[in-house]
């Protein structure tokens, strides 16, 4: 009799902030480095860090890009005193 192989949903949702997924990531980084896992189970342990590294990457992409748009949009000028009529 074979074992029945337990494949990751393909639709597994992702955490809702970017914290949550780093700290997520960080439980799958320690079990895969105590090397402990099956075969199995450190390949699904790696396509689900994977999807949550690019979760992460696009979060720091996005936040940074609308950093730079406030900064841009807020920027200030040097003052230029202006003359008034007497």
């Amino acid at each position: 009799m074979t074992k029945a192989r337990k494949m990751p949903e393909k639709n597994q949702l992702l955490p809702k902030t970017y914290e949550a997924a780093i700290a997520e990531l960080e439980v799958i980084v320690n079990k895969m480095e105590t090397g402990n896992l099956a075969l199995e189970d450190s390949l699904n342990s790696y396509k689900r860090g994977t999807a949550l590294l690019k979760m992460c990457q696009k979060s720091l992409a996005d936040a940074e890009q609308e950093v730079s748009i406030l900064s841009n949009n807020n920027s200030l000028s040097p003052l230029v005193e202006t003359e008034h009529p007497k």
